[in-house]
């Protein structure tokens, strides 16, 4: 049979012990100062001996102290990395509902950062055109474009979209050269849904006498972009989802002059879905990679 220490007074130790603090190892486990001195001595008398010297504001540890915080700290680590390992296997990977484009060109290339920092989660992305709604409990978060207001869900802001013409650095020095927007007469333009924008983006840059009707058609921002990098033509670009060809050369913008698109990037869930810390921690990541970040309550 083990003895063990009563594992409130543990964890008071161990924060106590790192901060060299009461006061905030009280405000890292949500008790009170008092509390914490309370635990300490409790723990001291157990183990008969003395774990802190107490000299008047300043706290510092025993030898003793500093020797049974080293294998303290090693066991609630264990005991926390045993706790998430039983955790995942009962509740399973966080799923999560996507857009195809978005997944492709967007997050699938920043997932390797949320392993480093959170190994211990699985993913299971879904990729859908379909608005989640929230009902289906197949997901835990969705990942939508739109105006940011469905009922029922909390829509926080991942990105804003503007578009601007994209396309292979080739085309754009080929024998008909981009160097001017009425450059685009002639060109095979690539069309992404609604079918709209290249109007709006002409009308801005004052160009007429252009087929906008002309050229390939995608219902996937996503093959747009990839259309573009193949070189078959001019995409009206979505700029968040072609932010890493872009820097990287892969795709070039001829042309400055971008307009905003009415629907932005959401990371959605609904109201009444208590949230996983698994979610927790996608969220706060996600949220700390886009740009802007602002939130809004559906």
């Amino acid at each position: 049979m083990r003895r063990l220490p009563p594992l409130g007074a543990l964890r008071a130790f161990e924060a106590a012990a790192r901060h060299l603090n009461f006061t905030l190892a009280a405000a890292e486990l949500h008790v009170t100062q008092a509390a914490i001195s309370h635990q300490v001595r409790q723990l001291e008398a157990w183990l008969g001996l003395r774990l802190f010297e107490r000299r008047g504001h300043s706290l510092t540890m025993t030898e003793k102290g500093r020797g049974y915080l080293a294998e303290v700290s090693a066991a609630l680590d264990r005991i926390a990395s045993a706790t998430s390992r039983v955790k995942q296997d009962v509740e399973g990977p966080l799923r999560i509902t996507v857009l195809p484009s978005f997944a492709a060109c967007w997050l699938v290339p920043r997932l390797d950062a949320f392993r480093e920092r959170h190994p211990q989660i699985e993913l299971k992305l879904t990729t859908s055109t379909q608005l989640w709604d929230g009902i289906d409990d197949r997901f835990d978060v969705g990942i939508r474009s739109g105006l940011g207001r469905w009922p029922g869900f909390n829509a926080e802001l991942i990105a804003r979209e503007s578009l601007s013409p994209v396309c292979a650095p080739s085309f754009a020095a080929g024998p008909s050269p981009l160097r001017e927007p009425a450059d685009l007469r002639g060109m095979r333009l690539l069309h992404d849904v609604p079918r709209d924008g290249w109007r709006i983006w002409c009308e801005r840059a004052g160009v007429t006498d252009i087929d906008l009707d002309a050229g390939l058609a995608f219902d996937d921002a996503g093959l747009v972009l990839q259309a573009a990098l193949q070189g078959q033509g001019v995409a009206l670009g979505r700029l968040t989802l072609a932010e890493r060809d872009l820097q990287a050369g892969r795709l070039v913008r001829p042309f400055d002059l971008a307009v905003p698109n009415d629907y932005s990037y959401w990371l959605v869930h609904p109201r009444a879905k208590a949230e996983r810390e698994e979610a927790l921690a996608f969220r706060a990541w996600l949220l700390g990679q886009a740009d802007p970040v602002t939130s809004l309550l559906a």
